[in-house]
């Protein structure tokens, strides 16, 4: 990895060394292109505590597990802390239906894994290091950008032109914008984006319990949101030392939420428990408690001439089933490999037909996967009875109907 202070032309701009922007430039790192990395906060390989946890995770699938692997920084990330979990158990309050996902009904070891999101920047930021051709670029604040209109008249794709604010001029063959939803990148460039409130607040923390949790995720519905308990150990490997800490994501009404971060710890924990049905027991310890309203966000179209949006950028959605972060991955995992594929026959890897070939590979399948989570947050917002017996019966015949369950597991791992 190389500083520069006068650092101006690069092949590919990742503004975002966050999970996906990270990934993708250790992903291009290997082409030899020069890339620079921005971002607003430090790139910096942080010290993980052996007692504490960060409250943001990601829940790993099989498909990002093998991203990560190929990019050489996954036994990094089992080396600080991961949590493997083999079981998933979701079921409806006030109902009888429930459903169990178990990793060896698929004759696989887990599911997935939930890593600390500070766990998964540490392991790739150090990787980053490590490359020469690789420049990292923070704390730094992106204030203007053009991007080329047309192609030159010698036929080549013009360069986007970067402002920081600390008057540095940057351009670049390829600007990739990995800056999360909030997107300055994508405000800039004039992206179009269909957007709306999912009307609930997510609570995260990390909790104690009673019980441990034997590598099993648990997920209740409620009439006023869901919430899901997600295991945690505290030291990497297959064999967790200590069963007895969750990750929590609570996603409620904000009038809800506003009276649940207003609770003492005690009090906080009570009702927390009180909502998983005492499945863990006590809630023995609550750590400090984040909230954060929750938004949908599309990208009309993810590329523009010389501009592409990944990841958060370009798409968020409900953290109903974790799948936000693998969604990004695999944009990453997309774009990387129809730039490295251009690159290696010396065709433009940011002219529009590259840039389209990354767009059709990834809009459909993640529009497919938001409007999924769409219907599920409507199938189990508040309905009349009949609704939700027929719910129950739902859930309790997809549990008895074991091809469809074990396609379920498998399309959610990533391994189909």
């Amino acid at each position: 990895m190389k500083e520069s202070e006068t650092a101006a032309q690069f092949d590919v701009v990742i503004v975002g060394a966050g999970m996906v922007g990270a990934s993708l430039a250790c992903a291009l790192a290997e082409t030899g292109l020069r890339i620079a990395v921005l971002d607003s906060q430090a790139i910096e390989v942080r010290d993980v505590s052996s007692d504490s946890f960060d409250p943001r995770v990601s829940a790993i699938t099989a498909a990002s597990q093998a991203f990560f692997r190929s990019l050489g920084v996954w036994d990094a990330i089992m080396a600080r802390r991961a949590s493997p979990y083999t079981d998933m158990h979701v079921w409806e309050a006030d109902g009888t239906g429930s459903i169990h996902f178990s990793a060896t009904a698929i004759h696989a070891d887990v599911l997935g894994h939930i890593v600390e999101n500070s766990v998964i920047l540490a392991a790739l930021h150090e990787r980053l290091m490590r490359y020469d051709n690789v420049t990292l670029l923070s704390p730094v604040t992106l204030s203007a950008l053009r991007s080329p209109v047309a192609v030159t008249d010698a036929g080549t794709q013009g360069l986007v032109q970067l402002s920081l604010a600390d008057d540095r001029h940057l351009s670049t063959s390829l600007l990739v914008a990995a800056d999360g939803a909030n997107s300055r990148v994508r405000e800039l460039a004039g992206f179009n984006t269909r957007e709306w409130d999912y009307e609930h607040h997510a609570i995260v923390t990390t909790v104690r319990t009673e019980l441990p949790h034997q590598q099993t995720a648990i997920q209740r519905f409620m009439d006023e949101g869901t919430l899901a308990f997600l295991p945690l150990c505290q030291d990497g490997g297959a064999e967790p030392n200590d069963q007895h800490y969750c990750s929590i994501v609570w996603s409620v009404l904000p009038d809800y939420a506003h009276s649940l971060m207003a609770l003492d710890d005690r009090h906080f924990a009570q009702a927390l428990q009180g909502a998983i049905e005492n499945r863990l027991g006590d809630i023995a310890d609550v750590d400090k408690r984040y909230s954060f309203p929750l938004r949908q966000r599309h990208a009309a179209g993810y590329v523009q001439n010389g501009i592409a949006l990944i990841g958060d950028a370009a798409h968020t959605i409900h953290p109903l089933a974790g799948q936000g972060v693998n969604l990004g991955l695999l944009d990453a995992s997309a774009l990387a490999k129809e730039i490295s594929q251009a690159h290696a026959v010396g065709r433009s890897f940011a002219d529009q037909r590259t840039l389209r070939r990354y767009q059709r590979r990834r809009i459909g399948h993640n529009l497919g996967m938001m409007w999924m989570m769409e219907g599920f947050k409507q199938l189990f917002a508040d309905q009349p009875l009949p609704l939700r017996w027929l719910r129950n019966a739902g859930m309790t015949a997809l549990d008895r109907t074991a091809p469809l369950k074990n396609r379920i597991m498998r399309s959610a791992m990533g391994i189909e």
